[in-house]
């Protein structure tokens, strides 16, 4: 195990080029725990990588929490306000409570009523972007097949679907310049004060969605019912849609994995676990000791804020085989894309169902995908994702 000072892992700039992973390959094979100071985070953080240490920070029995904030820049004296109220920054009771009004909607039982859902809007939006000369699958295809889910799972009209799309690319892309409009909490307030507006719809006149769901728990505050909405529109929309659009790199650039899946000898569930785990799109996930803990042979005291860099975990040599490399038939698969413990997310089989589709879909209907140039990266710490990826789709 090495410890090291490093200049703040919070800074966007370092993840907007490829070299991020000859960084986290390093790092993770040497089990380093690096200290970044004070910057992006008001009192600064460390940073796990391994397989291992990433998966023990995580684990449920570890001793750390989520409710002061799950992302760089929250720790125990600048907590995030949800803390205790969302599902994803929520411990023991409230979060085996919310899981159990949420889960039932993002449940493997409710991914395979929503194939068909997911089949529609693939074939539609194949229909607009096969006909066209290139196609920028990070804004044509990877944002659209998520949020349809996520807006019918929460209820949300057809009509807006649109405007939550731009809003979460606001939210969660803030930092790239494609986003300068609208600051990350312009537009986290924009998206709490729509679902305001649709709570009061669905007091009106229930229907079966999620909100209607959370509002028959009367503990629930309006806010806590607004919260809620936000995170699973967010977790299920921005991790997926880069997902989504890495699958399709992939068959512009791993040979024969087109005629594979088209053909059935590459086993599809296989290839969607090699999606997640080379795309993993959630790149960091934040935790607070709660008590005296030792992480790679370092003691921490309560409150230290320790960061587990999801992508590293996955591409850690000790652990995958040649792990820079896409194999679609890789076993064992144990990548952590969706976090670890009971923070595990909940909406992983919904994920993996769009994933699916979208890969036998384009399969059927592709005989080629090109990459008209490299993929360009967007510059944000909380997810690692595509600003563009150019393609030129050849019809079958």
């Amino acid at each position: 195990m090495r410890t090291t000072n490093a200049v703040d892992l919070g800074d966007p700039d370092l993840y907007t080029t490829l070299e991020r992973h000859a960084r986290w390959r390093q790092l993770a094979l040497e089990d380093a725990m690096v200290w970044s100071e004070p910057g992006s985070s008001p009192t600064g953080f460390w940073s796990v990588f391994s397989h291992q240490a990433c998966a023990a920070v995580l684990a449920p029995s570890a001793p750390f929490t989520s409710e002061y904030g799950m992302m760089i820049g929250f720790d125990r004296d600048n907590p995030d306000k949800s803390g205790g109220r969302m599902m994803v920054v929520s411990e023991q009771e409230q979060h085996r409570k919310l899981r159990k009004l949420v889960g039932p909607l993002l449940s493997r039982a409710a991914a395979r009523r929503l194939s068909e859902r997911v089949r529609t809007e693939v074939r539609g939006v194949l229909d607009r972007v096969l006909d066209g000369e290139v196609c920028d699958v990070a804004a044509a295809i990877g944002p659209r097949i998520p949020a349809a889910v996520v807006c019918e799972i929460l209820g949300v009209p057809a009509e807006d679907e649109d405007m939550l799309i731009d809003l979460t690319n606001h939210a969660f892309g803030g930092e790239d310049e494609l986003f300068d409009g609208m600051t990350p909490r312009q537009a986290h307030t924009e998206i709490l004060v729509y679902f305001d507006e649709l709570i009061s719809a669905r007091r009106a006149s229930p229907g079966d969605d999620l909100v209607s769901t959370l509002l028959t728990d009367d503990e629930l505050t309006v806010d806590d019912v607004v919260l809620n909405c936000d995170n699973v529109l967010i977790g299920g929309n921005e991790t997926t849609r880069h997902a989504i659009t890495g699958a399709v790199h992939a068959f512009a650039t791993v040979p024969g994995l087109l005629e594979h899946v088209r053909e059935g000898s590459a086993d599809v569930d296989t290839v969607v676990d090699e999606v997640l785990r080379w795309t993993s799109p959630a790149m960091h996930v934040l935790r607070v000791s709660t008590g005296e803990v030792t992480v790679n042979g370092r003691d921490l005291p309560p409150g230290t804020p320790v960061v587990a860099w999801l992508p590293a975990a996955n591409r850690d040599p000790a652990v995958f085989d040649d792990p820079d490399t896409f194999r679609p038939g890789r076993k064992p698969n144990r990548h952590i894309t969706f976090g670890h413990g009971m923070h595990h997310c909940l909406g992983s089989a919904l994920a993996r169902i769009e994933l699916a589709v979208v890969l036998r879909e384009v399969a059927e209907r592709v005989s080629k995908v090109e990459l008209v140039k490299e993929p360009a990266w967007l510059r944000a710490v909380v997810v690692q994702g595509y600003r563009e990826l150019q393609v030129r789709f050849t019809r079958r």
